[in-house]
């Protein structure tokens, strides 16, 4: 039986405030204007200086509440670095204001650095008519995609700016941070190349969005890719972080700090098969769309902006299916994909 997860900091730092989780390493905890309404960000200790770890969203009220982290915990050192795990708004957003703020350098994995910049200025397929064609060919109603248009382009409003250069920093490589080295690992199928940070000597693990204490992080099929399998991907990769010593604190993005690693990654599989298997299940009952698998999927009624994230997430589950055999997809005379026994 797995041992239950461990939460050593339940107390929660106040927004511009720090609480210090391990040695030199610094939680702040910024709101966020979403459903999922928090960020987890982290301030490393540095030889004299600082290293950030993720940036939050790049609006008015977020930097106030770095302001005045930065009054209660700086004490006068300079930022030296600010590293991004991966290209989502609230972790990229303040990242160019930082970085000008101190005088920093970036440092970021270039899939993810690039990843920005496509959709910062709609390359690439980063678009939302691109997104809402992806959608209809999966079944998305015509009121559903009307509705998904009319969001805009939400990503530059909360990304306003990014830097035009960075560090970049590949898996297996070590970062030195306080007189300790940092081990990047690369994650895919939640963004395209998102980087975790493991200190083996704290015994620490700054996971980002990769592995959560309570939900499963969103793993979708985006239009850059429309064939893709991210869900296996993202399997594949938080499977790797068996090999970490079980006792690892995991500083997780969203959700407060951990202990459990192990249990966390083999209850995400467990829940993934489930939703395979109950979506296989579907599938063999009638052919499904990743429209009609939402309800399968989700088992409530979506809002307007659930359904992005819902519907890129039901077609990596449908592909999923499809590369494991487990379903056969065919695309029919209105060029929607149905997924079939």
């Amino acid at each position: 039986m797995s041992k239950p997860l461990e939460f050593p900091h339940s107390q929660l730092p106040d927004a511009g405030t720090t609480l210090e989780v391990a040695p030199g390493v610094h939680w702040i905890r910024m709101p966020l204007p979403f459903e999922l309404d928090h960020i987890n960000l982290w301030l490393l200790e540095d030889d004299g200086g600082w290293t950030i770890i993720d940036s939050g969203i790049g609006n008015a009220a977020t930097r106030a509440h770095w302001e005045q982290g930065f009054e209660a915990r700086l004490q006068g050192k300079p930022v030296r670095r600010v590293i991004v795990t991966h290209y989502h708004p609230d972790h990229a957003g303040n990242a160019a204001w930082l970085c000008q703020r101190f005088g920093a350098e970036m440092w970021m994995t270039r899939a993810e650095y690039l990843t920005v910049h496509a959709v910062r200025n709609g390359f690439a397929n980063y678009t939302p008519r691109a997104t809402v064609e992806l959608f209809r060919a999966h079944g998305l109603d015509e009121a559903s995609c009307t509705a998904l248009l009319t969001r805009g382009d939400l990503y530059r409003s909360l990304v306003p700016e990014f830097p035009l250069a960075h560090r970049r920093i590949l898996e297996g490589g070590r970062i030195a941070i306080g007189g300790r080295d940092w081990r990047v690992m690369v994650g895919y199928g939640h963004a395209p190349e998102h980087a975790s940070l493991y200190c083996e000597a704290l015994g620490v693990l700054i996971s980002g969005d990769m592995l959560l204490p309570k939900i499963s992080t969103n793993v979708a099929v985006r239009p850059i890719d429309p064939g893709a399998n991210p869900l296996q991907l993202f399997l594949d990769s938080v499977a790797r972080y068996r090999a970490l010593p079980a006792s690892v604190l995991v500083l997780p993005s969203h959700g407060v700090p951990f202990r459990g690693a192990h249990t966390r990654v083999a209850a995400l599989e467990a829940h993934h098969e489930e939703r395979l298997a109950e979506l296989e299940q579907a599938c063999a009952r009638t052919p499904q769309t990743a429209a009609a698998a939402l309800e399968v999927l989700f088992r409530r009624k979506l809002g307007k902006s659930q359904v992005f994230f819902a519907m890129g997430e039901a077609i990596a589950h449908l592909n999923c299916l499809y590369y494991a055999k487990r379903a056969r997809r065919d695309i029919g005379q209105d060029g929607v994909a149905r997924f079939s026994a």
